[in-house]
C-alpha cells in the first residue's frame, strides 16, 4: 500500500510545481487518475516494514517519572472527550448533530476578529460559553515534558494564541481564515503541541492499562481505551517543505534521543539554497521555497526516546500527506489494492495552508475526509474487547477534531467544513473585518465593479459569460484601437476555455487579437505571450488565476484590467490592479489615473468582494439598487 516504487532505486526527487508545462503533473493536479502520476511519486518514500497491531507495547513512549498522568483528571479535555464523556450530555449532543441541529452565536475576539461557534442544539441551551482563555502553555492540560520544551520556546502566548488555545485543547473544530506568513510558525507550533500531547496521551493510557491487564486476574474487567488502528493524528499539507516545518516542529518539542531514517528524511524533503527574489510577495515565498513537491505521504512513529520517520502507517501515530498523495495510496493501482483501514481510527485533522490546497485540487481533499472514521475491512490486529465502544457504534466521526488554516474563507471550504465537522464538541469559525484591498493600492485608478443578476449559484457561471459577452465585449470590439493593453483575468480554467473559445471563434471579436496565459501554458509558450502584449501585437491577454499562483508573472503593457471574476486571494487583486497598471504608471506608458479596472461580480462572491471592497461596504454594493459602483 505504501510501496511507492518497489522496483526503483532510491534517490532524492524533487518534482516542481512550477513546472507546468509537464502534462502528466498537469492532469493530476486536475484531477485524472492517468496512470502517469504514480510515476511522480518519489521511490526514496518506499517502506517496506510489517504491520503491527494497535497497542504495541514494545514502543512505550511512558516515562516512569512523569506524574502527571499518575491519576485521571477529570477536568482534562482528553478524559471529557475522548475517554471518559457524560453519558447524558454525549447522548443529547449525538441526537441533535444526528439530526444536523446547530446552535450558533457570535462574538468579538479582541485583537484576532470576529468568531461564530456553533454547538450541537440541545433542550436547554440558551448560550453558548466560549473555552476561557488561557496565557501559557502551563495553563494547558499537557504532558510535563511539553510543557517544558514549548515553554522554552515560548514563555507566553500571543493574543491569537491565547484565544484559539483553548478551543483547539477543547478538542472543538477550527477553521481559522486569518493565517499569515507572520502567524503561521505560531500556528503550526500550537497545532504541533496539541497534536503531540494527545498522540502520547492516548499511547500513555494504552500502555498503563496493559500493565494493569497484566497484574490483575479479574476476567471481567473492561478497559476501552483504542480505536481500530494506530494513527490518530493526520495532516493534511500542500507541499514536502510545509511537511519539513511540521517535522522540525515536532522534533523540537519532544527532544528525543534518536531519530530513525531523518538523513533519508531530509534527503527527499528538505532543499536548501532555493531562495526567490525579492519582487515574489511573502506568501509566494513561504509556500513555494524548498521542496515544493505537491506528491508525498509519511508516517511517524513515537517511542520512548525515538522518532522514526517512514513508518508502516499502520504503526504510526501521525501520518503526514498531500492529498493527492494519500489519495492516491487510498485508491490502489494496478495489482495493489486500495486500502483506508489506517483512517479508521484518526481523532484529529490538521490542514495547513488549506487555501493553497484549493489551488492543488480540492476533490483530493475531499475523498479523503470521506473516507476517514470508516469501520475498518479487515482487524489489523486489533483486540476488539479494547476499542472505545463509540468507535464500535460508527460514531467515531462525531469524536474527530478538525482543524484547518487558511488564509481566506471560501465557499469551498465551507462546504467542506459544513460536510466534514460534525465534532460533538462543537466548532468555531474565525475570520477579520477587512478594511478593503482597494484602499491599499497606492495608485489612482478608476475601479468599477458591475454587479450581475445570477439567479442561483448553479447558473452563476452561465449568466456570468452571458454578462461578459453583451456587456464587456461590446466594449472591447467597439473601437479596438482602444483596447490595446487589455488583461482579463479569469480565476478559474472553465471560464477560461470558454472565454477563450469564444474570441477565437466569434464573428464579434475578429478584429481582437488576444494572446493566453493559463497554468497549463508551457513556458516558452507564456513569454511569447506576454511578449505580443507587450509590443501590442495582442490586444488583448487573457491570465488564469492558477498561472497567477503558481507563477506571479510580472507582465507588462497593461492598461486596463478587466476581472471576469474576483481572485480568492485579494493579494493578486492588488498585485494585478497596483502591480500591472502601476509598472505601465511607472514606465511612462500610462499617464496617472488614466487605466481603468472594470470588475465583474454576482450576490455568490460576497466573500471575496468583502476582502477586496471592504467589510462596510460590501452589504450596500450586494443589496442597493443600483448596479455599478464607482472606487478611485
Amino acid at each position: 500500500m505504501q510501496s511507492f516504487a518497489a522496483d526503483a532505486a532510491r534517490q532524492t526527487k524533487r518534482r516542481k510545481l512550477n513546472r507546468l508545462q509537464d502534462t502528466g503533473a498537469s492532469k493530476v493536479r486536475e484531477g485524472s487518475n492517468s496512470d502517469q502520476s504514480e510515476d511522480l511519486l518519489d521511490p526514496a518514500d518506499e517502506v517496506e516494514e510489517e504491520e503491527e497491531g494497535p497497542e504495541t507495547t514494545t514502543d512505550c513512549i511512558i516515562d516512569e517519572n512523569d506524574e502527571d498522568d499518575n491519576e485521571k483528571d477529570a477536568l482534562d479535555p482528553f478524559e471529557t472527550h475522548f475517554a471518559d464523556p457524560e453519558e447524558n450530555i454525549l447522548s443529547q449532543r449525538l441526537k441533535a448533530l444526528q439530526g444536523n441541529q446547530w446552535k450558533t452565536q457570535g462574538m468579538l475576539l479582541p485583537g484576532v476578529g470576529r468568531a461564530i461557534w456553533s454547538v450541537p442544539a440541545v433542550d436547554g441551551l440558551k448560550t453558548i460559553i466560549p473555552p476561557t482563555r488561557v496565557s501559557e502553555p502551563s495553563d494547558l492540560k499537557l504532558k510535563q515534558k511539553l510543557v517544558g520544551t514549548y515553554s522554552k520556546q515560548q514563555p507566553t502566548f500571543n493574543d491569537l494564541e491565547k484565544s484559539i488555545a483553548g478551543n483547539m485543547f477543547s478538542y472543538q473544530d477550527i477553521l481559522y481564515c486569518e493565517r499569515k506568513p507572520s502567524n503561521a510558525a505560531g500556528l503550526r507550533r500550537l497545532a504541533c503541541l496539541h497534536a503531540v500531547n494527545h498522540v502520547f496521551k492516548t499511547r500513555d493510557r494504552i500502555i498503563k492499562n496493559n500493565a494493569r491487564l497484566a497484574k490483575e486476574e479479574d476476567d471481567n474487567l473492561e478497559l476501552r481505551d483504542q480505536g481500530f488502528t494506530r494513527p490518530k493524528v493526520l495532516m493534511i499539507l500542500p507541499t514536502r517543505e510545509s511537511c519539513s516545518r511540521m517535522i522540525d516542529c515536532i522534533a523540537s518539542l519532544c527532544e528525543p534521543e534518536q531519530q530513525e531514517n531523518r538523513k533519508r528524511f531530509d534527503d527527499s524533503y528538505v532543499v536548501k539554497g532555493d531562495v526567490f527574489s525579492d519582487d515574489k510577495p511573502e506568501d509566494f515565498r513561504e509556500l513555494f521555497a524548498g521542496n515544493d513537491d505537491d506528491m508525498f505521504r509519511l508516517g511517524l512513529k513515537f517511542t520512548r526516546k525515538t522518532i522514526k520517520y517512514f513508518s508502516q502507517f499502520y504503526n504510526s501515530d501521525i501520518i503526514f500527506a498531500s492529498p493527492l498523495g494519500l489519495r492516491m495510496a487510498l485508491e490502489g493501482k494496478d495489482d495493489k489494492k486500495g486500502d483506508y483501514d489506517f483512517l479508521s481510527s484518526i481523532e484529529m485533522v490538521v490542514v495547513d495552508q488549506a487555501d493553497a490546497l484549493l489551488m492543488q485540487n480540492l476533490e483530493h481533499t475531499e475523498y479523503i475526509f470521506e473516507h476517514l472514521n470508516l469501520q475498518p475491512r479487515e482487524a489489523h490486529g486489533c483486540d476488539f474487547s479494547r476499542v472505545r465502544s463509540w468507535y464500535l457504534d460508527n460514531n467515531a466521526k462525531y469524536f474527530r477534531q478538525v482543524i484547518a488554516f487558511s488564509a481566506f474563507n471560501t465557499p469551498e471550504l465551507n462546504v467542506l467544513m459544513y460536510n466534514q465537522s460534525q465534532n460533538w464538541a462543537g466548532k468555531v469559525r474565525i475570520s477579520d473585518t477587512h478594511s478593503g484591498t482597494i484602499t491599499e493600492l497606492g495608485l489612482k485608478v478608476k475601479q468599477t465593479f458591475s454587479r450581475l443578476d445570477s439567479p442561483s449559484i448553479e447558473t452563476d457561471p452561465e449568466s456570468r459569460f452571458t454578462y461578459f459577452t453583451s456587456a464587456i465585449i461590446p466594449t472591447l470590439t467597439r473601437r479596438s484601437k482602444d483596447s490595446a493593453g487589455t488583461l482579463i483575468f479569469i480565476p478559474s480554467y472553465f471560464d477560461f476555455t470558454r472565454v477563450r473559445n469564444y474570441l477565437a471563434m466569434s464573428e464579434s471579436t475578429s478584429s481582437l487579437s488576444f494572446g493566453a496565459i493559463s497554468e497549463h501554458t508551457s513556458v516558452p509558450d507564456a513569454s511569447r505571450a506576454r511578449s505580443h502584449f507587450i509590443t501590442g501585437r495582442h490586444k488583448v491577454l487573457l491570465y488564469t488565476g492558477r498561472a497567477h499562483h503558481f507563477k506571479r508573472f510580472r507582465i507588462k503593457g497593461a492598461r486596463k484590467v478587466i476581472m471576469y471574476e474576483l481572485p480568492d486571494n485579494p493579494i493578486f487583486y492588488k498585485e494585478i490592479v497596483a502591480g500591472y497598471l502601476g509598472q505601465s504608471v511607472r514606465e511612462g506608458k500610462l499617464a496617472p489615473g488614466e487605466g481603468t479596472v472594470r470588475v465583474m461580480f454576482s450576490n455568490w462572491d460576497v466573500l471575496k468582494l468583502e476582502r477586496i471592497v471592504g467589510s462596510e461596504r460590501v452589504t450596500k454594493m450586494l443589496k442597493d439598487k443600483g448596479d455599478t459602483f464607482d472606487f478611485l
